[in-house]
This record gives C-alpha cells, structure tokens and sequence, in this order.
C-alpha cells in the first residue's frame, strides 16, 4: 500500500550533514526525522504554530515532548544524495505515539529512526490527551487516507 503523501517527504543530502569524509553525519538522522514530522502535520493541514509552542497562531495547551528517541543507519549517504523520508506513526495510547521513519535512498533502506512523544498539559506538567489535530492525524495515518481529514 503506497502511503499518503503527507506521510512520504523527500531530503537532499547536504555537504552540512555530511562528516569531514562526506558521509551522512550521525546527529542528522533524528533531525531529519523531526523536520519530517513537522512537515508532515503542516501538509496534513496542521500549522506548527497550533502544535509547537513559540510558534504563530498561539500558545498550545498541550507540549509534545520526545521522551524516547533512537536510529539504526544500514548504509551510508553522501552530498546529494536523494532520500525518501517515510513516516509510519502509532498511538501508543491516549496521552502518546510514536513516529518511526524510514530513510530509502532510491528502494534501498538506509536509515531508521523513532520519535516517541507524550502529551502534556502545557501549565501542570502532566500527561493529558493528545490535541484534537495530532489525533486526527494519528487516525488518518492509521487509516491509510490519501487526503487529510
């Protein structure tokens, strides 16, 4: 099943991301992966500013933040290399999920990562639900809907 393109974004390596040998810089993979996330909620129809604090459109009740994160890498990159950016994300429950990624270089895998995110009241500090936008977007991913809701 091809996955919806607000789930599937593409990255160019940059000499920025590479190491002094001109290979993908380890520290790159989990920003890439958020940057992907992020574009993803924007496509899907969700402004930054209504899912990040600091951002336009007000401050969020509900942080995000990522309590678990890590990366497999299986090949190497280099500058200009064109990468497909898979997301596949997964309520974990009410108040969480996750965001893995897979990095292709053309059908090849060269890359994992995973984002796990809780949801919390933004003032109290302490789990909630997540926001309805984040849920809805959760839901069509999990739905395999091409078009957001």
């Amino acid at each position: 099943m091809t996955s919806a393109p607000w789930l599937e974004l593409s990255r160019t390596v940059r000499f920025s991301d590479t190491d002094a040998a001109g290979v993908m810089h380890f520290q790159q993979l989990l920003g890439w992966c958020h940057q992907a996330w992020e574009e993803s909620l924007e496509r899907f129809g969700l402004p930054a500013g209504s899912v990040f604090p600091g951002g336009r459109g007000g401050q969020p009740s509900v942080a995000l933040p990522i309590v678990h994160c890590h990366a497999d890498f299986r090949a190497p990159v280099q500058v200009g290399d064109q990468l497909l950016i898979r997301l596949e994300p997964e309520r974990l429950d009410p108040s969480s999920f996750g965001v893995n990624s897979q990095v292709l270089l053309k059908e090849q895998l060269v890359a994992k990562g995973c984002l796990r995110h809780v949801a919390i009241n933004a003032n109290t500090r302490r789990r909630c639900a997540l926001p309805d936008g984040v849920d809805r977007w959760l839901e069509a991913s999990s739905l395999g809907r091409i078009q957001p809701l």
